[in-house]
């Protein structure tokens, strides 16, 4: 009887000492990072606290995966463990780490939109883009998209993704379009991404837009043709870079974009405008210029007579034919 005591206190203590030596372990710090003061580590979804400890070990953050798995199995922490991309801090402790896996912060990845890009241009970037997984579904109509940037994780689809841009898009007009200026020649979102995405085209100099706006508007008002040479472009390359100036024979010929022919709005916007091009046609400056030019430093000037343009067209052409020497 006294050694079988004897033996359950020594299983007792060798236990206890196993738990204590267990619990000093999880809360040490661990490994340094190889280099930096993080280690990238992809947590795949549905492998199990096993697989989160292999994978940890694996990546060289943690020395004993059977301690981490032990001690988020103890605490019934397991099912709480998120899948992601992590960085994880130089010497973290398994307990950290766990905390970490928990929250779920995965490491944040983006994509920047530029304005003016085409629909076809933003779907190309989000399909090269090797972080992201899965189809991105057909080319989404032109002007749908918000150009931003988006953050992203490791892993989310591609068709989500642009699902985002679209809500986002949608949403900012929503908002735009409540608090648009009375009065305007535009009577619907539509009409109006589609100007934005003619405006966005003819500046990238934002506090322009809502006068280049303001000259839209008033042609339209008149049943002035817009004659706009980005639609002329987006006609014969679908919004690429046309790399040459336009011919006399593109000027005037006839594609359903191009302003200089059509009366009126091409039926589709030219690329996707931003939130800048966007709010300044639905509140654009009130002015009663019918032209203007570039003026040969990135700006443009603005005309309400055609002589008054035909002066500032001359003279910028002379500041370009100087510039060209």
């Amino acid at each position: 009887m006294k050694k079988s005591l004897v033996f359950l206190l020594l299983v007792v203590l060798i236990a206890a000492g196993a738990i204590e030596w267990t619990y000093a372990a999880f809360v040490a710090p661990g490994p340094a990072a190889k280099s930096g003061s993080t280690t990238d580590v992809v947590i795949k979804p549905g492998i199990g606290i096993k697989g989160v400890a292999q994978s940890l070990a694996d990546a060289g953050v943690i020395e004993r995966p059977e301690v981490f798995q032990i001690g988020v199995r103890v605490l019934g922490k397991a099912p709480q463990l998120k899948a992601g991309e992590y960085a994880i801090p130089s010497r973290a402790s398994m307990q950290a780490i766990m905390t970490i896996l928990i929250e779920g912060k995965s490491i944040p990845h983006k994509v920047t939109v530029a304005e003016g890009l085409t629909s076809r241009m933003v779907y190309d970037i989000v399909k090269a883009d090797a972080l992201l997984k899965g189809g991105a579904g057909a080319v989404p109509p032109e002007g749908s998209l918000l150009p931003e940037t988006y953050l992203f994780q490791r892993g989310d689809t591609r068709a989500e993704l642009i699902a985002k841009m679209h809500k986002a898009q949608t949403e900012l007009l929503d908002k735009l379009w409540a608090n648009r200026a009375a009065g305007l020649p535009i009577k619907t979102k539509a009409e109006a991404l589609v100007l934005a995405s003619i405006v966005e085209k003819e500046t990238g100099i934002a506090s322009e837009r809502p006068h280049i706006a303001s000259v839209f508007m008033n042609r339209l008002r008149i049943g002035m043709k817009l004659e706009s040479d980005p639609t002329i472009i987006y006609g014969i390359t679908k919004g690429y870079p046309i790399g040459r100036r336009l011919l006399a024979s593109e000027v005037h010929g006839a594609t359903p974009y191009n302003t200089y022919v059509i009366a009126g709005l091409p039926p589709h916007p030219i690329c996707n405008p931003g939130k800048d091009s966007i709010a300044a046609v639905l509140n654009p400056l009130s002015t009663k210029d019918l032209y203007f030019v570039a003026n040969g430093s990135g700006g443009h000037v603005f005309a309400d007579n055609i002589d008054t343009q035909t002066k500032n067209v001359i003279k910028w052409r002379k500041i370009h034919l100087k510039g060209e020497k």
